[in-house]
């Protein structure tokens, strides 16, 4: 069975995972949402993530890694990483992330804004999405989805409103049909001008 790619990240209501700045100040920390993290932590081994969601996470302090969980950055400009739990990788995300799935370990968990995660709706390669929507609307931002070539349904999986007014919604992607194309139409036949 293949490995589970989800995408999620706290938001806002008008879907921005960041300020313009990158900065994120406006989250809401809560027991509630850090036990759904917790819970969440024990089913992944792989966290994959853009450039840009990695400086974040630098400054914030977290670039060490975590213990157990490998994570793999994709960047054309970032040197390569001497921590052994921090792999920089230069090659596309589509065909990185398909052979991901296919090897052995836990889930993983895409990380970060839709830059990274567009291309892989657009592979089908992520399963679930999770959204620990805050009571805010930002207004600009990082935007949590960018523009997609095709409609994408979901199936709701799970809904907790937590008591700090943030709703935690978790969805499954649903398989996509292929698409059919229209039966050609006969080419109507031109009458023959009288003479």
């Amino acid at each position: 069975m293949a490995r589970k790619v989800t995408y999620g990240a706290a938001c806002s209501l008008d879907l921005y995972i960041a300020r313009s700045d990158f900065s994120y100040d406006w989250i809401m920390h809560t027991s509630e949402a850090n036990e759904v993290m917790s819970d969440y932590w024990k089913t992944i081994d792989t966290i994959v993530m853009g450039r840009k969601t990695w400086e974040v996470a630098v400054r914030a302090g977290h670039g060490g890694g975590h213990p157990g969980i490998q994570t793999w950055v994709f960047s054309r400009t970032l040197p390569p990483s001497e921590n052994p739990r921090i792999s920089v990788i230069s090659e596309d995300v589509v065909p990185f992330v398909r052979r991901l799935k296919k090897a052995p370990g836990k889930d993983i968990c895409m990380m970060g804004g839709g830059e990274l995660a567009q291309p892989l709706f657009e592979a089908g390669l992520i399963d679930e999405v999770g959204l620990n929507v805050h009571p805010i609307l930002l207004g600009s931002g990082v935007p949590m989805f960018r523009v997609l070539p095709r409609q994408i349904d979901l199936e709701r999986l799970e809904c907790r409103p937590f008591k700090n007014g943030c709703v935690y919604v978790r969805y499954a992607v649903r398989p996509q049909s292929p698409v059919k194309k229209s039966p050609a139409r006969p080419k109507a036949k031109r009458r023959a001008a009288k003479k």
